[in-house]
């Protein structure tokens, strides 16, 4: 057996006595995270030991976390949005926020922690369903008897925030011309009485919209209030729907049913129930607006003549469209079978509204055909970053 002088592992080898063997009477897991330069010889103090084995081994555990409210993020019917701080320890800060239910709606407690009860149900299905399209629930919280709910928080805009008069304009003086007419040509321009998104962002909004109503259908729920404000585009470019307060399971539904009328189907105005259909034909409205750069209802005074508009949407329907737009069959009958008033003739389901020969997904394909696509999430993103600019230097 002859020596290898240039291998230093090699026993016969003279610069073996220089190289430190590994231990061949422990066996080592090098899967597991070590941490490096570790000193073997150091032990862990005997408590601290026991209480981390104390609470891995525990079948309870609780913690204390403290909530720092900061500012009112929205207000309605239901209650109050906080942007709030969760604090641990260590220095661990997040924000979240919180929805603050309020009880003057009802005439009891009683009928408060009912209400509360079937809101809570609801949340904790939402909470494990995980479509990045759908708002994160964390928890569901009771202080002095007032329910708490705690959620992600949304860093970016909803669409009535968006669709505020003069929203275009505000960042036209922090863009040169060439962003400022791409900005007019490919996401959004000045409308007749608020901003008018484009078609390929339009739609991409609402596909988002789309996948988290379909996630919500394959787990039995109606969102039961869609409405601009109720839809956030995020800094990442994606469409996020939120608030579930009005939400409910579709083999359960409550007796007493909160929406916002404007954005109701003409079935939830007549008192009819609330289902998958009736949420397609708000989101409906939705687009439209978002297509047409104007409210659809504004000025009516009445349920009786809010129906009765809502019946004839499909029919007036080219003339509140822009040219651009109403020229686009596949894109009007898209509009119209969201908003059909009989609900059996609108889309069976989210994913058909989006997936089936006149739903959202062909008229994207057609821009791509026709050269027209773009990659719309990263352009909401950039436009939502210029706004979120101009926010900061204004504060």
């Amino acid at each position: 057996m002859t020596s290898d002088p240039s291998n230093p592992f090699d026993p016969m080898s003279p610069e073996s006595d220089k190289v430190p063997l590994m231990p061949t009477t422990t066996q080592q897991n090098l899967n597991l995270t070590r941490t490096y330069n570790e000193q073997p010889e150091q032990k862990c103090p005997d408590d601290l030991l026991q209480r981390y084995d104390h609470l891995i081994a525990s079948k309870r555990s609780s913690w204390t976390e403290h909530y720092r409210l900061q500012r009112i993020l929205g207000s309605g019917g239901q209650g109050v949005v906080f942007l709030s701080e969760r604090r641990g320890a260590d220095s661990f800060t997040i924000p979240l926020a919180l929805k603050v239910f309020s009880p003057e709606r009802f005439d009891s407690l009683e009928s408060y922690n009912e209400s509360m009860k079937r809101v809570a149900h609801v949340a904790s299905q939402v909470a494990q369903i995980q479509q990045h399209n759908l708002l994160e629930i964390h928890n569901f919280l009771d202080k002095d008897q007032i329910r708490v709910m705690v959620m992600e928080w949304v860093d970016g805009y909803d669409l009535q925030q968006l669709a505020t008069p003069g929203m275009v304009e505000r960042i036209r003086d922090q863009v040169n011309q060439n962003r400022w007419d791409y900005i007019n040509r490919v996401i959004v321009t000045k409308g007749p009485a608020q901003p008018r998104f484009k078609a390929g962002v339009a739609v991409a909004i609402v596909r988002d919209c789309l996948a988290a109503l379909g996630a919500l259908n394959r787990a039995g729920i109606v969102h039961g209030d869609i409405k601009p404000s109720n839809i956030m585009l995020t800094k990442t470019g994606a469409a996020k729907l939120i608030d579930i307060g009005s939400a409910f399971e579709i083999i359960s539904p409550p007796d007493e049913r909160s929406c916002t009328p404007a954005y109701a189907a003409p079935e939830v105005l007549e008192g009819k129930q609330s289902t998958i259909q009736s949420d397609l034909a708000s989101l409906g409205y939705v687009l439209i607006e978002m297509l047409a750069g104007r409210s659809l209802f504004g000025g009516i005074g009445n349920y009786q003549e809010l129906l009765e508009s809502k019946r004839f949407l499909a029919q007036r329907l080219s003339s509140l469209m822009p040219e651009e737009v109403a020229c686009n069959e596949l894109l009007m009958n898209f509009c119209r079978r969201l908003v059909a008033p009989d609900p059996a003739r609108r889309f069976q389901s989210a994913e058909n509204a989006d997936l089936d020969s006149d739903g959202a997904s062909p008229f994207q394909r057609q821009l791509i055909k026709g050269d027209l696509a773009s990659e719309y999430d990263n352009e909401i993103r950039l436009w939502i970053e210029e706004l979120q600019s101009l926010d900061s230097s204004a504060e």
